[in-house]
């Protein structure tokens, strides 16, 4: 903000225009290619201690959209959009956190003394509390889910994130392993004409309290 206006760009224009998608274009599809980079955008938000505890299932064949269908509330994004990712967070584990922060020393960006610094305080916060575990799976999800719906949108690619589905018959279905939960459901692809411009929101004085 400058003086009271508000300051765009590109990035600020994208967030200010995106709305849910109810109408997709059925006959349109997404190349793997073009799959594979919303994916690449959506691992690079953040997540705790750099876990990236996160995987995405794309359903993109018709098969695939027929089974995820009836266990999604039968919503007709399923099988409309080109593509409706299942996002999947992991259960935060802190024992893998050696091998994700090693990269980043071999790189040079960090030094290998500062591994135990990170594993030490992660294992305290979530190798007893369960609860915590679970917690991180939902965050790390929504962050990249996130993402990927703003780099959709950038693209000129219509998304609505879904939580209405049977998660344990996601689970069952798609094969997820004991430790990943059922996010949401993401489906992402071109629009047809109908859909709503971004709804209103309160107003920031309703829920902003500067201290």
């Amino acid at each position: 903000m400058t003086n009271g206006t508000t300051m765009t760009n590109a990035v600020i224009d994208c967030i200010l225009s995106r709305s849910a998608t109810k109408y997709f274009d059925a006959a349109a599809s997404l190349s793997d290619d073009q799959i594979h980079e919303l994916v690449r955008i959506g691992t690079t938000a953040p997540t705790s201690f750099h876990l990236q505890n996160w995987r995405f299932i794309a359903v993109r064949t018709p098969e695939a959209k027929a089974r995820l269908r009836p266990i999604a509330w039968d919503q007709p994004a399923i099988t409309e959009a080109a593509v409706t990712f299942i996002v999947c967070g992991r259960l935060a584990d802190s024992s893998v956190i050696p091998q994700r922060l090693a990269p980043l020393v071999q790189a040079g960006i960090m030094p290998a003394k500062m591994v135990p610094e990170w594993e030490i305080p992660a294992r305290d916060l979530y190798m007893e509390y369960p609860q915590r575990q679970r917690d991180e799976a939902v965050r790390s999800g929504t962050f990249g889910a996130a993402a990927m719906i703003y780099a959709a949108r950038s693209l000129g690619l219509g998304s609505t994130p879904m939580i209405g589905f049977d998660a344990e018959a996601v689970h069952r279905e798609f094969g997820l392993a004991e430790d990943e939960v059922p996010v949401m459901l993401l489906s992402v692809g071109p629009e047809r004409p109908g859909n709503w411009a971004q709804k209103p929101r309160l107003p920031v004085a309703d829920v902003l309290e500067l201290v």
